[in-house]
């Protein structure tokens, strides 16, 4: 046991030292930085328009405001003479022109010169515009009609809601299936090369005088394990942290609730997702004598991780439907239909059980069969391991 911790402590320092794993994970929370940075000085330099209006159908009462707080100067001007001059001058940024039938029609019209005005501008307008043509009504109405309408959208047995502030429950799962696939598509291709490469260069054989194959299977995988760990970890404290930041300057992300149930179900299924990858990645690296040739067949073992993505709108449409049901139990679709299918509609808690074993089982599988590969690998160095090769070689022959 001891040699199996001090090879996955070996691997994780070695691949967390790469240049490649640095900048991918150091990448993703600088660009959400700039990304962030970016759109606060868009919107700093588009939210603080000026706007005018010429309100020909007697509409607007200048001490009438909206009960939500309007961040946009809006200047009324009695002609369209008058706006136009004050847009000339640079007075103001944009006037609406309210028509004498506006009542009938439903109709205004926006004037600018260089640049339309933003979107939280445009909204300012008509929330003032709306607080006006609703001061006849009784206070509740009023409220209502202001206010809009709350939209939760529940699925169809009605045990999955989500509220209007509460699209992260629907973005997490794809985010999460996101950022597993590119862990799958990077991560673990590091131990690929890194099985592939020490047979190349035969320091296994070193390696294998003083620890056992199971263990040195067993540590690479955990150490890779735990490098991606690390990488969903930092990835995961930069958007917690974007969102707190975010939500200061933009309302929308204000009032998120965290998805609990969905963070537990993404961490039952991330560990023994990425042991079946660690698994299937070892045991490609020590079948094959190149490293080229191990890449080409782990592009295809990659495609049985990702395919879920291929039938999405099915999953979307129907995420009850025998397709994703067998998706689900099924081991290498395992975490991406669950973690999709949990922000769609309510899993039954048997399959949620029977897929969780059945990936447990098979990741154990994994390691196991790749230890046995490995093995047989250092005993016929230089020769790729077939199929039969190995059949033939269990067998004693």
């Amino acid at each position: 046991m001891r040699s199996l911790w001090l090879m996955a402590r070996h691997e994780y320092t070695r691949l967390a030292r790469r240049r490649s794993f640095i900048l991918s994970t150091l990448g993703f929370p600088l660009l959400l930085v700039v990304a962030m940075a970016f759109g606060f000085l868009m919107a700093r330099s588009t939210d603080q328009a000026r706007l005018g209006y010429v309100d020909l159908a007697g509409i607007i009462d200048p001490t009438v405001q909206p009960t939500e707080e309007i961040e946009t100067p809006i200047f009324p001007f009695a002609s369209e003479e008058a706006a136009q001059a004050a847009l000339r001058a640079g007075e103001i940024d944009a006037f609406f022109v309210i028509p004498a039938n506006y009542r009938e029609s439903h109709q205004t019209s926006l004037f600018f010169e260089d640049q339309a005005p933003s979107g939280t501008a445009q909204r300012d307008f008509a929330r003032l515009l709306r607080a006006n043509l609703v001061t006849d009504l009784p206070p509740a109405v009023q409220q209502r009609l202001t206010t809009g309408v709350d939209l939760t959208v529940r699925s169809a047995d009605g045990s999955r809601a989500i509220g209007a502030n509460d699209f992260i429950s629907f973005l997490l799962p794809f985010l999460a299936s996101m950022l597993f696939i590119i862990a799958v598509m990077t991560s673990a291709g590091y131990l690929l090369q890194v099985v592939a490469e020490e047979k190349e260069n035969r320091t296994m054989e070193i390696l294998v005088t003083t620890i056992r194959p199971i263990e040195l299977m067993g540590g690479k995988a955990l150490g890779l394990m735990a490098l991606a760990l690390t990488q969903i970890g930092i990835w995961g404290a930069a958007i917690v942290v974007g969102l707190i930041v975010g939500s200061q300057f933009w309302p929308i992300l204000q009032g998120i609730s965290v998805p609990w149930g969905l963070i537990g179900i993404v961490a039952l299924f991330f560990l023994p997702s990425y042991a079946l990858v660690a698994g299937l990645m070892t045991a490609i690296g020590s079948a094959v004598t190149e490293v080229r040739q191990g890449q080409q067949i782990a592009g295809i073992v990659n495609l049985l991780f990702v395919a879920p993505l291929f039938v999405l709108p099915v999953l979307m449409n129907t995420p009850n439907s025998p397709l994703a049901v067998g998706l689900t139990l099924f081991p290498t679709t395992a975490f991406v239909t669950v973690t999709m299918r949990w922000a769609l509609a309510s899993i039954p808690v048997w399959q949620v059980a029977a897929s969780l074993a059945i990936l447990v089982l098979t990741a154990l599988i994994s390691l196991w069969v790749s230890a046995q590969i490995f093995r047989l690998g250092m005993l016929r160095y230089g020769q790729p391991l077939t199929p039969r090769a190995l059949l033939a070689a269990r067998q004693g022959r």
